[in-house]
């Protein structure tokens, strides 16, 4: 299964948090706005970056239940928790699961709200398919963030732009853990999958803008589409090394990547 290092979590978690559409963001607010209390379960919660980021707009009374195979982020998580105690949470729980097998039932039992961040586009269309099965079965809200839509764009332009993205999107449909991930087409694939079930979709835009705000974050993504892109093998090497030379020497270089929110509410909601 594909993991992540809390170094790269944290560097992200900035960008991301400056990220989440607003319209869809206000929405699940609103949704649950009045409720004297708040059942969440997060998964693949990695080290907690979105607990941090939606739980200051859901009101008090909060139960949050962090849901990640790697215990190493979940200690982390437990630990910037313990550092820094997230508005409106009374009650905070770690759970090591693994959910490459699409077995959400145990884990998302007794939440009012399934969410997740940066997850789905690494997720096969058949675990998405048992992801919304199971949430409709409790008839629960599910809301996830920043799931990869395969548009990216690249400041100043070089040549090999149009390759190394359309070579990514083929590397990020390539098997992540949970069988061949849906990659770019994850969020479409998440609507389906709700839409079956009688759930109303809001799906809204939230891209990164890399500029020089977020100039390290940039480069360590840039090398990283630029390893990704090496493992296809479909590009030679000096080609991917031109476009890294032309994105680490340009000042001004911006990196933009397209995701996409999304929320289902179940019928009558």
């Amino acid at each position: 299964m594909t993991g992540f290092s809390a170094d790269w979590l944290a560097l992200r978690e900035p960008a991301d948090h400056a990220s989440v559409n607003a319209l869809v963001r206000d929405a699940v607010r609103g949704h649950f706005a009045g409720r004297p209390s708040l059942a969440v379960v997060d998964l693949g919660s990695g080290a907690g970056s979105n607990l941090r980021g939606l739980s200051p707009v859901l009101g008090a009374n909060q139960a949050w239940t962090l849901v990640d195979y790697d215990p190493k982020l979940l200690a982390v998580a437990k630990a910037r928790a313990e550092a820094a105690p997230p508005a409106g949470v009374t009650s905070l729980t770690f759970r090591e699961a693994d959910l490459s097998g699409g077995d959400f039932a145990p884990v998302i039992a007794g939440a009012d709200l399934v969410t997740a961040a940066a997850l789905f586009d690494l997720v096969s269309a058949p675990v998405i398919d048992r992801l919304a099965d199971s949430v409709a079965a409790n008839g629960q809200v599910f809301a996830t963030v920043l799931t990869y839509d395969g548009i990216a764009a690249f400041l100043p332009p070089h040549p090999a732009d149009s390759a190394m993205r359309d070579l990514f999107n083929a590397h990020q449909r390539g098997d992540k853990g949970f069988g061949r991930a849906a990659g770019p087409d994850a969020t479409e694939a998440l609507a389906r999958a709700f839409a079956r079930h009688g759930y109303r979709i809001l799906r809204g835009k939230s891209p990164w803008v890399l500029d020089g705000t977020f100039d390290r974050l940039r480069r360590e993504l840039d090398r990283g589409w630029a390893g990704a892109v090496l493992e296809t093998g479909r590009i030679p090497k000096d080609t991917i090394d031109a476009w890294l030379a032309h994105r680490d020497h340009a000042a001004d270089a911006v990196t933009i990547v397209g995701h996409e929110d999304i929320l289902a509410l179940p019928p009558g909601a």
